[in-house]
Parts: C-alpha cells; sequence; structure tokens
C-alpha cells in the first residue's frame, strides 16, 4: 500500500465518522519497502492539491523520514528545490507499507497490513 493511500483512509468504525481523531490512520510496526520509480513531476504537482498535508507530516513523522515543511510547497517551490521534489516522490510514490497496523487515533481499532493489503472488515460488534 503506498504511503500516498494513507492520506486518503480513514477509520470504518461507524463512531469514529464523526470525529477528527480518526484521520489519519497512524502507522504501527510497519515494515516499508521502496519501488524504484521514474521521476514523474507532473504528477506530483496535481495530487499535493488534493492531499491533506497535515496528515501527511504526521504519517511522514511517525514513519521516520525527514520533516516536511510546515505548509505544502507550491509548484513554483518544488521546480526551484530538487531535493524537495525527490523526498515527496520518494515518500508518496515509491515507499508502501507491505506489513504491519494502520491505527485509528479516536477508537484505537487496529487494520492489519498482510503483503500491502488492509484488511478493512470490521467485527460485527462494531458495524
Amino acid at each position: 500500500m503506498k504511503l500516498l493511500t494513507l492520506n486518503f483512509l480513514t477509520c470504518a468504525v461507524k463512531a469514529c465518522k464523526s470525529s477528527s481523531a480518526s484521520f489519519p490512520l497512524h502507522p504501527k510496526e510497519c515494515e516499508l519497502v521502496s519501488d524504484t520509480i521514474a521521476p514523474n513531476p507532473k504528477l506530483i504537482y496535481n495530487i499535493l492539491p488534493r492531499i491533506d498535508w497535515n496528515a501527511l507530516v504526521v504519517t511522514a513523522s511517525e514513519l521516520g523520514f525527514p520533516s516536511l515543511p510546515p505548509a505544502a510547497p507550491t509548484q513554483e517551490e518544488l521546480e526551484k528545490d530538487e531535493k524537495m521534489m525527490s523526498e515527496l516522490h520518494t515518500l508518496l510514490l515509491e515507499t508502501s507499507v507491505s506489513e504491519g497496523m494502520l491505527v485509528c487515533g479516536n477508537c484505537g481499532h487496529e487494520y492489519r497490513v498482510k503483503e500491502g493489503i488492509a484488511n478493512f472488515l470490521l467485527p460485527n460488534h462494531l458495524v
């Protein structure tokens, strides 16, 4: 599961739908893998406006990536800063969670990630 995907996932427990603490899901005991993908600046430029930057900063820091700036960089800033572009490319497109758990900050429910696939099926008592 690409780290980019974590920016779009929230807890599936019904009681968490109205809570802002259920997003982002927090990685726990995750095994990360890196794939080499050719740089695609246009993709990064198009993805950035759709990303919840604060959630990305939280996820990146929890996984031990270099700190990101407090605000999302603009396209002009990325064109000038090759290092930031490279770091974002690596973080969003090349890094994947292969094993581990995603934990809701609201209810604490843990979603298992196995072979890169998160299991969002809930037990009956949480549906």
